[in-house]
């Protein structure tokens, strides 16, 4: 069964900082990329960040860059998005998706988790 739970949301100031978590399982998590996306109320899902398998290679949105660093820890199944100076405009669900598979590509998604950037 495959699971991607993802963890750390709440609400924080402006300014402030957090680190998501998603755990995966069910998969072969190491050769898969993962991806963290957000959806605001109101608006479509959009990527945030992915890392590919290496770990060495990263995309970032360009709302996003130089603030937020996506890592991954392959012995844990774990991908992080760690989130710096965060504004109001990051508010939004935040949900982590793996892509993998050469022949038949794959596509998991976790239930989401709630950030919230308010004074």
């Amino acid at each position: 069964q495959v699971q991607l739970v993802e963890s750390g949301g709440g609400l924080v100031q402006p300014g402030g900082s957090l680190r998501l978590s998603c755990a995966a399982s069910g998969f072969t998590f190491s050769t898969y990329i993962m991806s963290w996306y957000r959806q605001a109320p109101g608006k479509v899902r959009e990527s945030v960040a992915t890392i590919f398998s290496s770990g060495s290679s990263t995309n970032y949105a360009d709302s996003v860059k130089g603030r937020f660093t996506i890592s991954r820890d392959n012995a844990k199944n774990t991908v992080y998005l760690q989130m710096n100076s965060l504004k109001p405009e990051d508010t939004a669900v935040y949900y982590c998706n793996a892509r993998g598979g050469t022949i038949i590509v794959r596509n998991y998604w976790g239930q989401g988790t709630q950030v919230t950037v308010s004074s």
